[in-house]
């Protein structure tokens, strides 16, 4: 059965009596090309267990299983998971879990994360492989194209997203993708976008790094020193405009930079020398 065909969607859709849903992020690939990038991208072998979120009717899950030794696939939507059982009915090495992706625990000790994930879970979904101790080797995610730029973006046009996943990976746009490589087209385009968690242990205290940096973008136009002093105090240290200055310049930094401006690598340093200052 060719699922990558908007006919046969729209036929499988009217058999189980649904439709594509705009609240869970349906759209579904029908690009063979596209779909070709994303498994080469996953570098997948027979050993491998791949975990994927929001399989759909299972248009990339019938690619992953021929390559990778199982597949779990977390699908949300009731109806999907019947269409899912039908479109994947020769696939015996897939397992289908009707669950909420972000509140499914991973009981796998080695595993790879491919999907074409619904839009609007895709920042608390890679916060959440990325902060768990069980990381995966990496994940292969279609994302929005801004979303995905944002995510790669470097110094002087960092956010918060950046810092977030930068922190804890290295993230590479794969391939941009047109809008009208999936059915239903959404209104934007996309990307895929690879995230490879970094093989050492973390520098530092990740609790406190963020709250440093969530205080330094609080407000991303205004100057990193008014914004670092309204943390107030933090570890016992009491910050006001006089002493945070300081500690921005004992770290190479200008309080008048913006948040946006800084690399990974200046956060780390902030926090590591907070309590020198």
């Amino acid at each position: 059965m060719d699922i990558t065909s908007p006919k046969t969607i729209k036929e499988l859709l009217k058999n189980h009596e649904t439709r594509a849903s705009k609240g869970l992020g349906q759209n579904f690939l029908i690009d063979r090309n596209v779909l070709e990038k994303i498994i080469k991208s996953a570098e997948l072998n027979p050993d491998d267990t791949v975990l994927e979120i929001g399989p759909g009717i299972g248009t990339l899950t019938q690619e992953l299983a021929e390559s990778a030794g199982k597949v779990i696939a977390i699908e949300k939507d009731k109806k999907m998971v019947a269409i899912l059982a039908e479109t994947l009915k020769d696939c015996g090495n897939v397992e289908i879990i009707n669950a909420d992706a972000l509140k499914f625990k991973a009981d796998i000790k080695k595993y790879k994360v491919v999907a074409n994930i619904p839009y609007y879970i895709t920042s608390p979904l890679i916060r959440k492989f990325l902060e768990t101790e069980n990381q995966p080797e990496f994940l292969v995610l279609m994302v929005q194209k801004e979303v995905a730029q944002r995510i790669c973006s470097r110094p002087p046009d960092m956010s918060l997203l950046s810092v977030s996943v930068q922190f804890y990976a290295e993230p590479k746009i794969v391939s941009m993708v047109l809008k009208n490589c999936f059915w239903p087209a959404p209104k934007v385009d996309s990307a895929i976008l690879k995230i490879t968690p970094k093989n050492v242990g973390l520098p530092l205290s990740p609790e406190l790094f963020f709250k440093i940096v969530k205080a330094g973008f609080t407000q991303p136009r205004k100057q990193l020193v008014n914004n670092l002093t309204t943390l107030k105090s933090l570890n016992g240290v009491k910050l006001d405009k006089y002493k945070t200055t300081e500690w921005l310049l004992k770290n190479n930094l200008k309080p008048n930079q913006r948040a946006e401006t800084l690399k990974i690598d200046d956060w780390i340093n902030l926090t590591k020398s907070l309590n020198k200052i």
